[in-house]
């Protein structure tokens, strides 16, 4: 049993896919620098994939979804999948509670994904301080909760549409669940249900930072609910090095090809690679991937290219063997690291090609085109594709176009932005010490 005493014990609890489980590990190791002990807990299928190790003050531990032995897989549909994760999720969140409540250093502090909203009840039952943490930017979540509110109204029947704080968007701006009524319910559901209990939480975090959002965080949505932008979640060496050896996320449910991409790339000039991924969920049509393959085939830039292994039997036969050197496909790779590698970008200033597919993706692109202005976002046609005349046009246009040199300045103004709110003093470490204030105060 553990002697050292803590300031408090946080149990994190992420939803169990890549995109949720990384920014909660990295906001732990945050609240570990604050003083504080940390768990991040993940489905026993995910712990076993990950195999995750445990240090002295941020540890690893498991809850079960029901598919312990294959996980997603398993299930027979995605709402079965989400009512068995609530029902056995439930039980063994508690007994992960009773678990450690005699040691010296007992869960004191449950934060969840909201996607898991009934993680919330159970600290509750416990008597235990329970923080919501969204991983999406505080326009998607607005949108949501204009919707689960009833604010917004479903099926929209005109545009443009209007929400405090947000550009003007039109319906293709929406996220998908709400744009394409019908596509995903189950999934549908689970945003909106978001919202169902966060009135109750002790304090809601948003990866997200200040600056980046100030519109939507301070004049609307703080209106609201009282949010702590703490973002950006990511390792520390790309922000302020306060942390020792945090230079990577840590846990990754794909095998990542980082050799074969660090070294390829370190073979290219300076800004002369595109990459280009769409995500561990998102699933491109056989259509789509075609004109993708040839718009990347068919310019005149190197270019990484993330397929997953169940993806790749939508390449166009004989793709990899005929772009030679010219380009990569990967099934996985370190995104940080190949951010910042300076055959695509420095240190993490990127500017982007938006070419959504699903969720949250749409909302992002009109975003980086007509509010953070570090892309474009390319046009789709009729038939739901974007061809490759156009994925061509936009490649060229960030860079080697006009506006090519401003979406760079402003990639780097974003990245100077986040690295200054992330640090010391910054704007979401201020309010990392405000929850942690908040919190052990809770305690006494």
């Amino acid at each position: 049993m553990e002697n050292k005493a803590y300031r408090g014990h946080v149990l994190a609890l992420p939803f169990p896919i890549q995109g949720h489980i990384n920014p909660l590990l990295q906001f732990s190791k945050r609240l570990v620098s604050k003083g504080l002990k940390a768990t991040l807990a993940t489905t026993l299928f995910i712990h076993n994939t990950m195999q995750p190790q445990s240090s002295s003050s941020l540890q690893f531990d498991t809850i079960s979804d029901g598919y312990d032995e294959g996980g997603f897989a398993q299930a027979e549909s995605i709402h079965a999948c989400l009512n068995r994760m609530e029902t056995i999720g439930s039980k063994t969140l508690a007994d992960l509670i009773i678990k450690n409540k005699n040691t010296a250093n007992p869960i004191d502090c449950i934060i969840y994904d909201p996607f898991l909203p009934w993680a919330l009840e159970v600290s509750k039952k416990f008597g235990i301080y329970g923080a919501a943490f969204f991983t999406q930017t505080c326009a998607v979540n607005f949108i949501y909760y204009h919707v689960h509110h009833g604010i917004l109204k479903l099926p929209i029947t005109s545009t443009p549409i209007s929400i405090p704080g947000l550009p003007v968007l039109e319906l293709e701006d929406m996220p998908s669940f709400i744009s394409l009524p019908g596509s995903y319910p189950a999934y549908f559901e689970m945003v909106l249900n978001q919202f169902s209990s966060t009135d109750k939480a002790d304090a809601v975090l948003v990866n997200t930072f200040y600056e980046l959002e100030p519109e939507v965080v301070v004049d609307s949505m703080s209106n609201v609910c009282r949010l702590l932008p703490i973002g950006p979640t990511i390792p520390s060496f790309y922000l302020d090095k306060h942390l020792e050896n945090d230079n990577d996320y840590g846990l990754n449910l794909f095998i990542s090809d980082s050799f074969v991409c660090n070294n390829w790339l370190n073979t290219k000039p300076e800004g002369s690679v595109i990459y280009a991924s769409f995500g561990s969920m998102a699933s491109l049509s056989s259509k789509q991937m075609e004109e993708l393959a040839f718009a990347l085939k068919g310019s005149k830039f190197h270019f990484l290219w993330v397929v997953k292994a169940s993806e790749e039997a939508k390449l166009p036969e004989n793709f990899v063997e005929e772009i030679g050197n010219k380009g990569l496909v990967v099934q996985w790779c370190s995104q940080l690291e190949v951010l910042s590698n300076k055959a695509i970008g420095i240190e993490l200033g990127v500017p982007m090609v938006g070419v959504p597919q699903w969720t949250d993706q749409t909302t992002n692109a009109k975003y980086v085109q007509d509010v953070w202005k570090v892309g474009v976002r390319a046009k789709v046609c009729e038939n739901g594709i974007v061809e490759r005349e156009e994925i061509e046009f936009c490649i060229k246009e960030v860079m080697e176009g006009e506006r090519g040199k401003d979406f760079l300045e402003n990639a780097r103004k974003w990245r100077d932005l986040a690295m200054k709110a992330g640090s010391e003093g910054g704007s979401s470490d201020k309010n990392i010490d405000e929850f942690v204030s908040k919190f052990i105060n809770s305690l006494i």
